[in-house]
């Protein structure tokens, strides 16, 4: 199975699960009604129908693809004594192109059209006079002019639904002059879910904090949610940790990293302790390293923004260039070069506005760093010169009385062993010595390995005398090689 219909089908259980609880929350209040019926459908005999059509016949890959599943709220008032009357219905449906996914194509799946939109939306629309409320989610997405399209009809409202790509989903109207409430009732991931979003960007981008600091507005538009929520999620991160810091710079909420909190062990303190931590300035380096890493934090967004300046002025200059190469008269030549040497001012102008910002960035940097450095030192509360030579004395007493009682124990074992040894033990223990320092036996000629005859030549015997050696039968003679002639 493809990528596509993988992400296809989570992107639709992900949907349909959180209208779903949207649905619940609105009733009564967004959906008129007192009494409610809920209905899911889905297109599965059409999806069968495609695969069989391009003889696809496997059953399990049937299950794992999107089946253009809906959800649908129908809402009704009590109407006299034992009738009801509708009032409205709100109907979550999915649209995938389930040709694409039961064919086998290869490559990217197609995004849904203006037409095929259309023609889902009229299919979904089966009463007339009943107001509906429409949500219709593309896995795939849509293509720009499905999404530019105004699906404006009498008692029906659109609202086109598809992922965004970061993890979030983009929400609008088909319409003109809808209300924003309506619109979230379709959005599946929650308020909850968009900080939990915002507090996971952050954790990817902890980096920045680091060196500088984070823009709510920058961090806004990457995760395309509001700034609102994403102050939320700021407040929520450093809440979390002490040693984040929140600040307003230019109408702009920006997230650092300051001072480490010093722990305090006593939480009473009674006067004079008061009036010593006052003369002694403790909290100061404190103060220093939350202004200056707020300083710092707003200077790097500012050298972030004339960075982004820069690119938009190189895109323009390569522009001009490509312009200047194609014209073919002197004059539009003339005026491009112009433009081009002013722009590129600019430029060397942005650039060296940004390294001055660098440098006091990083004398900033370098400030804050010592400034750690110091708080850190003064937080460990180090023992002086003389504990520790009295410290060191004693680890080295407590040793050698160690090493003493573990020699001691080690004798006293020793001579332990050999008294509750008996008589008759010491004995059994001397012939067993004895027994080792007798001669290993040789081996029997028997476990020695055998050799033929005939593979070693035989060697002559010794004979006692002549009358033994002339009574044993003589040896038949043996065959000789010739020998090779001398050369000559």
């Amino acid at each position: 199975m493809s990528q596509d219909a993988l992400k296809a089908l989570q992107h639709e259980a992900e949907f349909l699960s959180g209208v779903g609880g949207n649905f619940e929350a609105a009733k009564g209040t967004h959906f008129r009604g007192s009494i409610w019926r809920e209905s899911l459908h889905d297109e599965s005999d059409r999806l069968r129908a495609l695969m069989a059509e391009h003889r696809n016949y496997d059953r399990e890959l049937l299950k794992s693809l999107p089946a253009n599943r809906r959800l649908e709220l129908h809402g009704y008032e009590r109407r006299f004594l034992f009738g009801k009357r509708r009032t409205g219905i709100a109907v979550a449906s999915v649209l995938s192109p389930l040709s694409h996914f039961a064919s086998k194509k290869g490559g990217a799946a197609p995004a849904i059209g203006l037409g095929e939109l259309i023609d889902h939306a009229r299919k979904l629309v089966t009463e007339r006079g009943v107001p509906y409320i429409i949500g219709i989610c593309s896995p795939t997405g849509f293509t720009e002019e499905a999404r530019q399209a105004r699906l404006d009809q009498d008692n029906v409202t659109v609202i086109l639904v598809e992922p965004d790509g970061s993890g979030g989903w983009r929400t609008t109207g088909a319409g003109d002059d809808l209300d924003p409430r309506l619109i979230k009732i379709f959005d599946p991931e929650g308020a909850k879910g968009k900080v939990e979003r915002v507090r996971r960007l952050l954790e990817e981008n902890s980096a920045d904090l680091l060196t500088g600091g984070v823009s709510a507005a920058d961090l806004a538009r990457r995760a395309r949610v509001s700034e609102d929520l994403v102050r939320q999620g700021f407040e929520g991160v450093a809440a979390a940790d002490p040693e984040l810091r929140l600040a307003r710079k230019d109408g702009d909420l920006l997230l650092f990293r300051g001072a480490p909190v010093r722990h305090r062990e006593r939480k009473s303190m009674n006067v004079i302790e008061r009036i010593k931590q006052l003369l002694s300035g403790e909290g100061d380096d404190a103060e220093k390293i939350n202004l200056l890493a707020e300083r710092r934090a707003a200077l790097a967004q500012r050298r972030d923004r004339i960075y982004e300046d820069i690119g938009k002025l190189e895109r323009k200059e390569a522009d001009l260039l490509e312009q200047g190469k194609a014209a073919r008269s002197s004059v539009p030549r003339r005026r491009l070069a112009a433009q081009l040497a002013q722009l590129r001012k600019d430029i060397a102008r942005q650039n060296t506005t940004a390294a001055m910002l660098n440098q006091q960035i990083n004398i900033i940097s370098t400030d804050i760093h010592n400034l750690t450095l110091i708080q850190q030192g003064q937080m460990a509360s180090l023992p002086d010169t003389d504990e520790l030579t009295e410290h060191a004395v004693a680890a080295e007493e407590m040793l050698e009385t160690l090493k003493a009682d573990a020699e001691l124990v080690s004798s006293l074992e020793t001579g332990m062993e050999q008294t509750l040894a008996s008589e008759e033990e010491m004995a059994i223990l001397r012939e067993f010595e004895s027994a080792d320092e007798k001669p290993a036996k040789a081996e029997p000629a028997a476990t020695q390995p055998r050799v033929r005859l005939a593979d070693t030549p035989a060697a002559p015997e010794p004979w006692a005398d002549e009358a033994e050696a002339q009574r044993r039968p003589a040896a038949p003679p043996q065959r000789s090689e010739p020998a090779d002639p001398e050369p000559t």
